[in-house]
C-alpha cells in the first residue's frame, strides 16, 4: 500500500496520498471478487458497486488520457475530495486566503487523480473480499476490506463512509489501521513547517506534482 518511491527535491510528501490512491485503485478487485451470498447493507453495496464502475473503466477500450476522463466523474461523484483535501490541509485551511483555499482543493484532485491513474496497473489480478460494516461515528460507516494481490501479502483496509446528503461517499481510508487522510495532513503539515508555512510554496509544489503525466 505504500508508496517507496525517492521524492524530488522539495516535493510535496506524498506516502499517504499514494496510499489513499492506491486503495481507491483497490475497488477494481471487487469486480473480480464476486457477489458475497450474504444480504449487503446500503454503505457494503456501495462499495461494490463503485469498484464495479471503475473496473469497467479500467478493462474496457480507450487510451489512458480517455480512461482518466471517465474515471474523474467516478472518483467525483464517490469519494468527498473537497472534505479530505480541506481536512488535509488542517489548521492551514483557516489562515488561507479564499483563493489559495480555492487553488488547493483544486490541484488536491488534480493531484489524486494523477496518482491514481498512474497506480492501476498494479492493481490488476487484485482479489477483494468485503467484511461487517460497523458505525465509525459522527454518523460514518465503516466497511472492512481484504485484499489479496498476486505475489503480495494480504492487506486490511477499511473505508469510512459519511452519509451526507443521504448518499454514501468515502470520507477516510484505513491502510492496516492507519488514516491516510489524516497522514496526508500531517505530511502537509511537516511541508509547511520547513518552508516558512508559505501556502503559495505548497501550492506551487502540488501545481508541478498536478502538471507531472499520469
Amino acid at each position: 500500500m505504500h508508496d517507496r518511491r525517492a521524492l524530488p527535491r522539495g516535493a510535496v510528501p506524498r506516502r499517504r496520498l499514494g496510499a489513499l490512491a492506491g486503495a481507491v485503485a483497490l475497488c477494481c478487485g471487487m469486480a473480480m471478487a464476486g457477489t458475497p451470498a450474504r444480504a449487503e447493507s446500503a454503505d457494503v453495496a456501495f462499495v461494490h458497486q463503485f469498484g464495479d464502475k471503475l473496473v469497467a473503466v479500467i478493462n474496457g477500450p480507450g487510451s489512458a488520457a480517455e480512461k482518466r476522463q471517465q474515471i474523474q466523474p467516478l472518483i467525483d461523484r464517490n469519494v468527498d475530495v473537497d472534505g479530505i483535501a480541506k481536512f488535509a490541509m488542517g489548521r492551514y485551511w483557516k489562515l488561507a486566503s479564499p483563493t489559495q483555499q480555492q487553488q488547493f482543493v483544486t490541484l488536491f484532485h488534480h493531484v489524486l487523480l494523477n496518482t491514481i491513474t498512474s497506480r492501476l496497473g498494479e492493481y490488476q489480478g487484485v482479489r477483494f473480499s468485503v467484511g461487517a460494516d460497523t458505525p465509525h461515528g459522527n454518523g460514518q460507516t465503516q466497511v472492512a476490506t481484504t485484499i489479496d494481490r498476486p505475489g503480495q501479502p494480504s492487506a486490511d483496509v477499511d473505508w469510512v463512509l459519511g452519509h451526507a446528503g443521504g448518499a454514501p461517499r468515502v470520507e477516510d481510508v484505513f491502510g492496516e489501521g492507519v488514516s491516510l487522510s489524516l497522514t496526508q495532513r500531517q505530511d502537509y503539515a511537516s511541508y509547511l513547517s520547513r518552508n516558512g508555512n508559505d501556502i503559495d510554496k505548497l501550492l506551487d509544489a502540488m501545481r508541478r506534482q498536478a502538471a507531472r503525466s499520469s
